[in-house]
C-alpha cells in the first residue's frame, strides 16, 4: 500500500507532520480528515510509485519493495538499540535515518510518529504496511513480556534464516534456468532467422528437402506467422490461472496438486513444513499463545492444504486434545514431524522439537535441490545440444544431397 508524507494542523492549532498509508491521495486525505488533521501538504513518500501534492502536481517515481534482507537487518539493528537502553522513539528515529530502502524508511518514519503519539509499537507496525502478522504478533508479545529486545533478536534470527535458505535455493537453481533460457533463445533464433534464409537457397537450387527439414521449416513458418497467437494463448492461460488461484477452492486445488505432483511434490511439502515449523517455534519462543501461534504459522506455510491440517490441530487444542493427533490424522505431515511434535508436547519442549524439525527439513530442501540441479544441468545441456544438432542436420542433409548429385553428374 502506498505511504504518503503529510503536513497539517490539528484542531488545536498544533503543526503536524508524519506518514499515512492509503490506496490513493484521496484516501489519505479522507483518512487524515477523520483523524482531525487539516492538510497543508500531501505527497507520496520518497520511492513511491508517484508523488501527489496538495496543489495537484504529479511526478512519477518508482519504489523498491521491502526485501527480507532489508527487514532482517533493520530488525537486528532495532534489537541492538533497544538492548542498549536507547529509548524506543529515538531508536526508531535513528533506524529510519540509516535505512536505505525507501519504502521501509517511510514505514519506519510512520511507526516512529505513531509511537511518539502514544501508540504501542505493535499497533504502529500493524498500521505501517510492510510488516507481517508474524512480525506484529511477536513484537506485541515482546512488549507485553518486557523483553522486546530479546524477541526482536529472535525475530531477526528467523528472518535471516529465511533469507539464507531462499538465497541458497536461488543460487542453486539459477544456473539451470540460465542454460534453459539460452537454449530456447538460440533455438528460436535458428528456426525463425537462420533457417528461412537457407530455405530460399535450397529452393533456388531445386533440392529435394528431407522430411526432417520440411518439419523444421513448417515449424519455422508457424512461429513466424503465428507467434502473436502463441503469446495471446499464454497470456490468456496466465489470466485464467490467476483468476482460479484467487478463489478459495481454486487455491486449495492448486496447493493440493503441488503437494502430489511427481518429482516436485515432496520438495514442496518439505519447504511448507519447514516454514511452518520454523515459524511456530519462533512464535512460541516469543511467548505467543499456542492457538494464535498455530493460526499465524498455518498462514505462513503458504499452502491451503497444510493450513487446513493446522486449523484442525488448533481446534483440537481448544478442545483440550494434543496437536500431534490431528496432524497425524490429516496425512499431510510425515511421521517424523508428528512424532517429534508428540514428544515435544509430552516433554514440554515443543519449541525445541519444532526448531529441530525446521533445521532437518531445511537441510533436506538444500540437499534435494542440489541433487536435482546436479541431474538437471547435464540434461539441459544435452537438450540444448540436441536442438541445435537437429537444426544443423536439417540444413546439412539437403546440402549433402546437392553436393553428391553434383559429383555424380
Amino acid at each position: 500500500m502506498p505511504v504518503f508524507t503529510y503536513r497539517g494542523v490539528s484542531a488545536a492549532g498544533k503543526n503536524l507532520r508524519g506518514f499515512v498509508d492509503a490506496e490513493s491521495s484521496a484516501g489519505a486525505r479522507s483518512k487524515l480528515r477523520r483523524d482531525g488533521v487539516f492538510l497543508t501538504d500531501l505527497a507520496l513518500s520518497e520511492g513511491g510509485a508517484s508523488e501527489a501534492t496538495a496543489s495537484g502536481t504529479v511526478s512519477v517515481r518508482f519504489a523498491r519493495s521491502v526485501s527480507g534482507t532489508d527487514l532482517a537487518i533493520a530488525t537486528r539493528q532495532l534489537a541492538t538499540l533497544i538492548g542498549a537502553a536507547v529509548p524506543l522513539v529515538e531508536s526508531l528515529g535513528a533506524l529510519s535515518e540509516q535505512v536505505e530502502n525507501a519504502r521501509l524508511k517511510a514505514a519506519l518514519g510512520g511507526v516512529r510518529d505513531r509511537v511518539n503519539e502514544g501508540a504501542s509499537l505493535a499497533d504502529a507496525l500493524a498500521a505501517a504496511g510492510p510488516f507481517s502478522d508474524l512480525y506484529v504478533n511477536l513484537v506485541r508479545a515482546g512488549e507485553a513480556s518486557g523483553a522486546l529486545d530479546i524477541v526482536l533478536g529472535r525475530l531477526a534470527d528467523y528472518l535471516e534464516n529465511q533469507v539464507r535458505t531462499r538465497n541458497k535455493v536461488l543460487g542453486i537453481v539459477l544456473y539451470p534456468v540460465i542454460v534453459l533460457v539460452v537454449a530456447l533463445v538460440v533455438a528460436f533464433f535458428l528456426v525463425t532467422v537462420v533457417l528461412p534464409q537457407i530455405r530460399h537457397v535450397l529452393e533456388d537450387l531445386g533440392a529435394e528437402l528431407p522430411w526432417i527439414t520440411k518439419v523444421i521449416i513448417a515449424g519455422s513458418d508457424f512461429l513466424t506467422s503465428w507467434w502473436w497467437l502463441l503469446l495471446l494463448i499464454v497470456a490468456a492461460g496466465l489470466v485464467a490461472f490467476r483468476s482460479i488461484a484467487r478463489t478459495e477452492s481454486g487455491r486449495y486445488a492448486i496447493d493440493r496438486f503441488k503437494l502430489r505432483a511427481p518429482f516436485f511434490g515432496k520438495l514442496v511439502r518439505t519447504v511448507a513444513i519447514a516454514r511452518w515449523a520454523r515459524t511456530l517455534a519462533t512464535l512460541l519462543a516469543g511467548g505467543i499463545p499456542i492457538v494464535r501461534a498455530l493460526d499465524t504459522a498455518g498462514r505462513v506455510a503458504d499452502n491451503r492444504v497444510i493450513a487446513q491440517a493446522v486449523e484442525q490441530a488448533k481446534e483440537s487444542i481448544t478442545g483440550g486434545a494434543t496437536i500431534a493427533a490431528p496432524l497425524r490424522a490429516s496425512g499431510e505431515f510425515p511421521p517424523l514431524v508428528t512424532h517429534m511434535v508428540a514428544v515435544g508436547e509430552r516433554s514440554g519442549e515443543l519449541e525445541a522439537m519444532l526448531a529441530k524439525v525446521a533445521d532437518t527439513y531445511d537441510e533436506q530442501v538444500e540437499t534435494a535441490v542440489t541433487r536435482f540441479t546436479a541431474i538437471l544441468q547435464p540434461v539441459l545441456i544435452l537438450v540444448m545440444v540436441g536442438i541445435v544438432a537437429v537444426i544443423i542436420l536439417a540444413v546439412l542433409l539437403p546440402l549433402m544431397d546437392i553436393t553428391s548429385g553434383m559429383e555424380t553428374s
